[in-house]
C-alpha cells in the first residue's frame, strides 16, 4: 500500500458537531500528530454542548488527545439533533474558523454520515476549506452507516488503547449507551487495520487530494 507522507505541520483544525465526534472520530490520529509535531496548533470547533457538564467533558478530553499541543476550543450552543434549523449560526462558526486559520489539515466529519448534524457540518466545511486537504473521520453508530474509506492512519496498539481509554475517562455522560465500549472503539480499529496492513488503524474519506509528484 502507497504512503503518502503530511510533511511537516504547522497547524490543524478539527470540527465535530457534537462532543466528543472529534475524539471518536479521530482521536488516535489527534494523538499521532501532537506527539510528532510538538507545538502543534489545533483549532477546535464543536457546535453544541456550550455552556453544559459536556462541554467540559470536551475541554478535558481533547486536552488530553492534543498532548504538547496549542490547542484553541469553541463550543457553541446550538441544539443536538437540529443543525437543518440552525444553518446560518453553523455556517457562520464555520466561516469564522476559516477566517483566523491556514490549516494544513482538517479533521471533519464525512458527507456520507447518517446522523444530519455531522452530515450538514460535513458540507459547510467543504465549501468553508475549499482549498485544504480535508479528512472526513466516522462515527460508529445504530444507522450502520460505516462505508469504504479511501485513507488510513495506522495507530500504534499503545495509541488505539490510550484512545479507547481516554474515550472511557473524559466522557462519563456517554456511558450508558450501550455501543460506548472499548470493545466498540478497539473492533473498528482492528478492522482498519486489517485493511491497511496494520494491527490497528482510523479511517478517513477523502473527497479531493492534489498530489505533488515533482521535486
Amino acid at each position: 500500500m502507497i504512503r503518502l507522507g503530511a510533511g511537516r505541520l504547522a497547524g490543524i483544525v478539527a470540527v465535530g458537531a457534537h462532543c466528543d465526534d472529534i475524539a471518536i472520530g479521530a482521536g488516535g490520529t489527534l494523538l499521532t500528530l501532537c506527539l510528532a509535531h510538538p507545538g502543534l496548533r489545533v483549532d477546535a470547533l464543536v457546535l453544541s454542548g456550550g455552556g453544559s457538564e459536556r462541554e467540559q467533558e470536551e475541554r478535558d478530553a481533547l486536552a488530553a488527545f492534543c498532548p504538547g499541543a496549542d490547542l484553541r476550543l469553541t463550543v457553541l450552543k446550538l441544539t443536538d439533533g437540529r443543525l437543518p434549523a440552525q444553518w446560518d449560526e453553523a455556517k457562520t462558526a464555520v466561516e469564522e474558523l476559516r477566517a483566523r486559520t491556514e490549516p494544513d489539515l482538517v479533521l471533519a466529519p464525512r458527507t456520507e454520515d447518517a446522523h444530519q448534524d455531522h452530515r450538514g457540518l460535513a458540507k459547510l466545511v467543504s465549501t468553508g476549506f475549499r482549498d485544504h486537504l480535508v479528512l472526513g473521520y466516522e462515527i460508529v453508530k445504530w444507522d450502520g452507516d460505516l462505508g469504504r474509506p479511501t485513507a488510513y492512519q495506522p495507530l500504534s496498539p499503545e495509541t488505539a488503547e490510550r484512545k479507547a481509554a481516554l474515550l472511557q475517562e473524559h466522557y462519563p455522560s456517554q456511558r450508558h449507551r450501550p455501543w460506548y465500549d472499548r470493545e466498540a472503539f478497539l473492533g473498528l480499529a482492528r478492522i482498519r487495520g486489517i485493511e491497511c496492513h496494520t494491527r490497528y488503524a482510523e479511517a478517513f474519506a477523502v473527497t479531493k487530494l492534489t498530489l505533488d509528484m515533482g521535486e
